[in-house]
């Protein structure tokens, strides 16, 4: 029986975070996909506070919320570090992490479901949270420089998960964010990441069914 499980929808961009820093760590990890309809007990006991995915089990012991999560990765395993050594672009990679999270993910998908003035009100705060990413990737391949990094690896719902769930719904175009547009298409190429995203065919069908 492996020691590290991880509970989660095969569809959930943070839940792939944290698969991807267990396959860059190099541990082997047992995968249980949980029904969002009917969450299974094992999942509500080891996250009763939120009952959401992605739970980490390492030992038995469950690790919540996706960012204490790739931190307990960085820290308990040898291989590429997730978040930097350094502690001052630690605490900003924290910081674009929490941005992206909080102000991007949420406005933007407001943006694309409301309407009428809710929804003019949710693209002005989209676009603003994307102009200071768009200002950040600036002269950079990717948000951790050279090499992808955890803020990246954040973002992967603006770059994947994004075109598809808002159904043509366009805020990042090449004339308004050239450099968020480039930084998405390098990042969706990479190899490592081309293998660990879910088939874009399969969530076209998730989504577009609802």
């Amino acid at each position: 029986m492996s020691k590290v499980k991880v509970l989660g929808f095969w569809y959930s961009p943070f839940v792939t975070r944290v698969k991807m820093a267990l396959k860059m760590k190099g541990v082997e990890f047992e995968y249980i996909e949980e029904n969002s309809r009917s969450k299974s007990h094992l999942l509500l006991q080891s996250n009763p506070i939120h009952k959401k995915v992605p739970v980490l089990l390492h030992d038995g012991k469950p690790i919540v919320e996706t960012m204490i999560i790739l931190e307990y990765i960085d820290q308990t395993w040898e291989g590429p570090s997730i978040l930097p050594r350094d502690p001052y672009q630690r605490a900003m990679a924290r910081f674009w992490v929490n941005f992206i999270d909080e102000k991007c993910m949420n406005t933007m998908l407001k943006a694309c479901w409301r309407t009428g003035e809710e929804q003019v009100k949710f693209k002005e705060e989209a676009i603003e949270a994307l102009q200071f990413l768009e200002n950040e990737i600036k002269g950079k391949k990717y948000f951790g420089g050279e090499e992808i990094g955890v803020v990246d690896h954040a973002a992967n719902f603006i770059a994947f998960w994004y075109p598809i769930v808002s159904s043509g719904f366009q805020l990042m175009t090449e004339e308004k964010f050239p450099n968020m547009c480039r930084w998405a298409r390098d990042y969706c190429n990479d190899s490592f990441v081309k293998e660990n995203l879910p088939p874009r065919s399969d969530m076209v069908s998730k989504f577009m069914r609802g």
